[in-house]
């Protein structure tokens, strides 16, 4: 059933331009449903009568521990779903990675920081289960998009696990999108009933946990943005380089929140493989 679904979803990656080894993407598609172990909807945390689950891509090919991706999914903490998120995870089976896709409580379920401790949670179980999983736990990148980017870096930020952070246009200043300027009425359903939300908002900012010792982080961000503006990543940039963190921004010009156009998603994959290397996870 495992190698079942395992084929199902990564047959997908047949569309898909290669990234990594740089196999044609027919070949590669057929190559790669012989590679992977699906562990679906494993639990990693129980809060009353939610289990909030997790799914496991392992690679059954691979001799000892893998480098590993761990994804958040976006939709400003109010909607979206791992599930919905496949397509994303297409690129880093490309490239040969683990990858753990996480589900984390929405809005609807538990407000502000839930999904900061399911995510921290997530990281915990990854951890805790490496051997299982033949799972490198000195090469866990973490990534995500737009929220599923803002719980990547806060977690990598609170939980000095990660090798990497790879910033998909994520979130850096919650304020901004919940009180600011950007207001976004997802984003209130996460924050707008607390009693103290301005200061739930700077704590759960990945802007106040920038400091020294962070692992290197990648932003992609397009510079027309207008959920998440560009300025998000500008500020991250700016206070990990004031901060001595090793990190990169790449702008996408004239992009927006995602949607990317295939020859810039070549490029920005191309910029993190590299990025990867450079920092000892391939």
């Amino acid at each position: 059933m495992r190698r079942l679904i395992g084929r199902l979803w990564l047959s997908l990656a047949a569309a898909v331009p290669a990234f990594g080894r740089l196999l044609p993407p027919p070949v590669w598609a057929a190559y790669a449903a012989n590679e992977y172990l699906v562990f679906p909807n494993l639990t990693y945390f129980t809060a009353g009568n939610d289990e909030v689950k997790l799914d496991v891509y392992k690679r059954s090919d691979a001799a000892g521990p893998q480098p590993t991706v761990v994804f958040m999914h976006g939709g400003f903490w109010a909607a979206g779903s791992k599930e919905a998120s496949l397509l994303s995870l297409v690129p880093w089976f490309e490239m040969g990675l683990n990858v753990v896709n996480v589900e984390y409580r929405l809005a609807q379920a538990a407000l502000a920081p839930a999904a900061v401790e399911d995510c921290l949670c997530a990281l915990r179980f990854v951890c805790s289960h490496a051997k299982t999983y033949g799972i490198d736990t000195a090469r866990i990148v973490l990534t995500g998009e737009s929220a599923g980017a803002h719980l990547a870096l806060i977690t990598g930020m609170q939980l000095p696990t990660a090798a990497a952070i790879i910033n998909w246009y994520g979130i850096t200043d919650v304020q901004d999108v919940i009180e600011g300027p950007h207001r976004a009425p997802a984003a209130m359903q996460w924050l707008g009933g607390l009693p103290d939300r301005e200061a739930m908002a700077h704590r759960v900012s990945p802007l106040t946990h920038v400091r020294p010792g962070l692992p290197p982080i990648l932003t992609i961000h397009g510079d027309a943005d207008t959920t998440v503006p560009y300025d998000h990543a500008v500020r991250l940039h700016d206070a990990l380089a004031k901060a001595g963190v090793p990190n990169q921004l790449l702008t996408i010009a004239g992009g927006k929140h995602g949607n990317f156009t295939p020859q810039e998603r070549r490029r920005i994959f191309a910029t993190i493989r590299e990025f990867l290397r450079q920092n000892d996870v391939l």
